[in-house]
């Protein structure tokens, strides 16, 4: 059996934490990680204690969810909130930080920033990153690496797409398209 690399592991856990996410918009997940040991994690969602997105709908201000608390932020509020120190830690995101977040994560010493997926990357936020020396590095997340019967998923998708490709009608066509889409088939 061949492990998962530490940063396949640590991509995971930042997805398993956006699961808690209560925004309706995004599922945000962000794992805070020194000498490759999780130090914090979080997720997007309401202040404690306030209502929630999936609740009562987003409160939208010019574009942007105002009751949101960015996964980012909450990990970084996490270790202020316990006394852990950031100074030369690694941030696993699913996704690119916002500028709000870019800028926060380099007043706090994160080193590295890992992100899982592009998601409007500020060419300032990539320029303050720049100037500051912290690297961004893209790791999508393997789903071979959460997933132990994914092969043979997919080997049964694509076996079911093929006996449906030859139906040859237009729905069929449609479901191709979008199974191959989902199960990143082609």
């Amino acid at each position: 059996m061949e492990r998962i690399s530490w940063n396949q592991y640590f991509m995971a856990q930042s997805h398993l934490l956006s699961l808690r996410s209560t925004c309706t918009r995004l599922m945000v997940g962000a794992t805070i990680v020194r000498d490759k040991r999780i130090i914090a994690g979080g997720y997007n969602g309401s202040v404690t204690g306030s209502v929630h997105c999936v609740d009562e709908g987003c409160y939208v201000i010019d574009g942007h969810c105002v009751r949101t608390v960015h996964a980012e932020a909450n990990a970084l509020l996490q270790c202020a909130k316990f006394g852990v120190p950031t100074d030369d830690a690694d941030i696993y995101v699913t996704h690119f930080p916002c500028l709000q977040c870019c800028k926060q994560l380099i007043q706090s010493g994160i080193k590295t920033v890992y992100y899982a997926e592009d998601y409007h990357n500020h060419p300032y936020a990539i320029e303050l990153f720049e100037e500051a020396g912290i690297e961004t590095v893209k790791v999508e997340l393997n789903y071979l690496a959460v997933d132990t019967n994914y092969t043979e998923k997919k080997e049964l998708v694509s076996s079911l797409l093929n006996k449906l490709s030859d139906r040859g009608d237009a729905e069929s066509a449609a479901l191709i398209r979008e199974a191959e889409e989902m199960f990143q088939l082609k």
